[in-house]
């Protein structure tokens, strides 16, 4: 008897003896419902840290540190992978270490350190003993993103591990830790000048454990700014560069004071010792004039080398320093694209090849420096002739999904944008399973929103970052440029993540939203503003071509004051619901001739909130429910709540003290066939509830991990909900039909 037959069973039992109405399901009854993943692997996603051995076999044991993806781990040189991480609470990577005195303990230290807008969290630091397939969190809880880890040479119970810490908010849990014992304890060896500075980099001399070099770095983002060192290029700033020569115990600052490095202040700072000569040591310096410096004297005196702009882009996202093993004159540089010098930084070229780009790590191997493994915001990627030419791993679902729709094809078919690597389409089902080959590629940019045209199955609609719509010919692949336009003297602020709803009622008819709210009957062909400004409109949160900090940084990631959220009332095509970033809900009842903000008294939500998604129901014009995310602001708490009354009041269904709901809220579903049956994705997973709200049950089969949900979706004929992940690509349950019949 299969999960779904025993499920059923239990659904006409429980319905039978009357019990069903009586308590709320849990977790176990509706994970039997299962679930399987579509992929895809073709387009993976960001890995954020690599590690690797040679084994006596001559393959090379391989892990992966996925952005939000969990571990993934490779015992045939990258021929296959398997998840070995997928059991742990969080999924988010920063860090990966194997113990060279013994090959069974592996270190992982999650919350990746890349900090962009949409960056995971952590939860401390992971170690196992037994090749990865058991682990234990060994401490360092309130860390939330790791970037390094060291593991002694000389003792195997020695640890360093590099804590850039919290990115939204201060903390005093954050620099370089050491343990003495595997992880029983660990102490705070290097902290920043202020509670916004943590440690960046650490790199240990080859020859002598006791020496070590360390980065700090001051960062902070907001919704609507990113700072790499202070507020401005010549701001204050707690970066540093510092060095140890007693395992850690004592530090002494290396700075403009040292021959040869520039003055403060400084951004991110990265830190590497060529292992094959610890008189080499490299260091990249943000700062105003931001360059590699080189010292030939273990750190005593420096030279300021490369400074192109290839070098110097995006530090807070491109930093990393990689050494060869056995050159110490061959540097690898994380960039836009992989560069690489072989005369000791003195100069750099092109070595990412055909790759994806966005490189954030680079393994090479020691005893044949011609295998090299690259990560990218792509996926992995392996180069055999010491990075001339690259392979792509299309062997890793780690694919970073931000929406979901889906048409009424037979089988349906499945669309989806996803960070960093365009827009795709996917079968739902296909003979002999779905392989890679069936997802196609329809636009550009990073991925959002994808909707097949209800009216016209030959078009779609898709979008990338900053509201950069088009109507693609699903035949022809022909996309045209649909973004409503800005009057004279005019800017429209479209969110990195721009909204695009289709309405429910009236094939054809589109809505996008930048500040105002427009609406399209014609495909897209022309747009009418139906609102006024529709955010609070506070222009001190609409600086963001003076974002970065000491880098000016405005890739459109920080626009703030736009629209977020839209739906229109399957129940009344007048009606109309808008969520705002910065913590406006929105209503209008005549079609968009007037608007109120019913989304003023939330209760026990604290001031600084981001609508994160406003569903309306589909089954009462009046009712709506709305998701709130405050991570931006420092908190990771869960907020949902249900209006029944066209917004006058707002009822909590979920907040911070409702106890086994985990991570900022990303979307709230209603069914369409079960009006009580409530669909709830976070930051770390899918949680149900058959009875409105009042309880929730967790979604965790075996197979699914705790990952980001961002969007879901239910294909109306058959009943199935799809689920779009960041980080582990799309997931579909089939048949709802048992839970429906649960739903109370």
């Amino acid at each position: 008897m299969n999960a779904r037959t025993l499920f059923a069973t239990l659904v006409a039992t429980l319905t039978a003896t009357g019990i069903a109405a009586a308590a709320p399901i849990d977790s176990s009854t509706v994970s039997g419902l299962g679930v399987r993943n579509i992929g895809s692997a073709a387009m993976s996603g960001r890995i954020a840290a690599l590690a690797g051995r040679r084994e006596k076999d001559g393959k090379v044991t391989l892990f992966v540190g996925a952005a939000s993806g969990g571990v993934w781990k490779s015992t045939d040189s990258g021929t296959s992978f398997a998840p070995v991480f997928d059991k742990q609470p969080v999924q988010s990577i920063g860090a990966i270490a194997l113990d060279p005195s013994n090959p069974q303990n592996v270190w992982v230290g999650t919350g990746e350190s890349w900090t962009r807008n949409s960056v995971s969290i952590g939860d401390g630091i992971y170690k196992s003993t037994d090749g990865g397939e058991n682990w234990t969190n060994v401490g360092l809880p309130n860390s939330e993103r790791i970037t390094r880890i060291i593991v002694s040479p000389a003792d195997s119970n020695t640890v360093f591990a590099c804590v850039p810490g919290k990115l939204w908010s201060d903390s005093a849990d954050r620099g370089l830790y050491r343990t003495t014992d595997g992880g029983a304890h660990w102490s705070q060896v290097l902290k920043g000048t202020n509670l916004s500075t943590g440690c960046s980099s650490v790199t240990m001399d080859p020859k002598d454990s006791n020496v070590l070099l360390a980065g700090m770095w001051d960062f902070r983002r907001k919704g609507w700014t990113f700072r790499s060192g202070g507020d401005g290029p010549n701001a204050p700033s707690g970066s540093g560069l510092y060095r140890s020569t007693d395992g850690g115990t004592t530090w002494i600052p290396l700075n403009a004071a040292t021959n040869g490095l520039p003055k403060a202040p400084w951004g991110r700072v990265e830190v590497a010792i060529a292992p094959s000569n610890n008189k080499q040591v490299y260091a990249f310096i943000e700062n105003t004039d931001s360059a590699l410096y080189v010292s030939t004297d273990g750190g005593q005196t420096w030279q300021q080398r490369d400074r192109s702009q290839r070098m110097v882009w995006r530090p807070f996202y491109f930093s990393r320093l990689v050494v060869d093993p056995t050159n110490d004159q061959r540097l690898f540089k994380m960039n836009l694209n992989l560069i690489v010098s072989d005369d000791g930084g003195k100069s750099f070229s092109n070595s990412g090849g055909g790759s994806h780009g966005d490189s954030h790590d680079v393994w090479i191997d020691p005893t044949n420096s011609k295998y090299i493994v690259a990560a990218d915001d792509g996926g992995l990627w392996i180069s055999y002739d010491g990075g001339s030419k690259w392979w792509k791993s299309n062997n890793l679902p780690i694919s970073q999904f931000y929406h979901v729709s889906v048409d009424n094809k037979d089988p349906y078919q499945v669309y989806g944008g996803l960070q960093d690597n365009s827009s795709w389409v996917g079968d739902s089902a296909y003979p002999g399973g779905i392989s890679n080959q069936r997802w196609e590629n329809l636009y550009g940019g990073d991925g959002f929103w994808v909707f097949p045209d209800p009216a016209d199955p030959n078009y779609a609609y898709a979008e990338y970052q900053g509201g950069t719509i088009g109507r693609v010919n699903r035949k022809t692949l022909e996309a045209r440029d649909i973004q409503p336009k800005a009057g004279y003297n005019e800017k429209l602020r479209w969110n990195w993540n721009t909204p695009i709803a289709l309405s429910p009622n009236h094939p054809g008819t589109i809505y996008i939203g930048s500040q105002f709210l427009f609406r399209s009957a014609d495909h897209g062909t022309t747009w009418q503003r139906v609102s006024p400004d529709l955010t609070t409109n506070d222009p001190a949160k609409q600086q963001q071509e003076k974002s970065g900090g000491i880098t000016v940084d405005n890739s459109a990631a920080e626009t703030y004051t736009t629209i977020y959220s839209i739906a229109e009332s399957p129940k009344n095509d007048k009606t109309i619901w808008v969520g705002t970033d910065d913590g406006n809900i929105q209503l209008t009842r005549d079609g968009g001739a007037h608007w109120t903000n019913v989304g003023r008294d939330l209760p026990g939500v604290p001031s600084g909130r981001w609508i994160s998604w406003v569903e309306a129901s589909r089954f009462d014009p009046a009712t709506a429910y709305a998701t709130v995310d405050r991570h931006s602001f420092g908190d990771m708490g869960t907020y949902v709540y249900r209006t029944t009354d066209f917004g006058r009041t707002w009822h909590a269904l979920v907040t911070p003290q409702t106890g086994g709901v985990r991570g900022y809220a990303h979307v709230v579903r209603q069914d369409p066939i079960s009006r009580n049956l409530l669909y709830l994705g976070t930051e770390f997973g899918l949680w149900m509830s058959i009875d409105g709200g009042q309880s929730w049950a967790a979604f965790k089969p075996d197979s699914f991990p705790a990952v980001a949900v961002r969007d879901l979706a239910v294909q109306p004929r058959d009943g199935d909900l799809v689920i779009a992940t960041h980080g582990r690509g799309m997931w579909i349950v089939d048949d709802l039909t048992p839970l429906r019949n649960l739903s109370v």
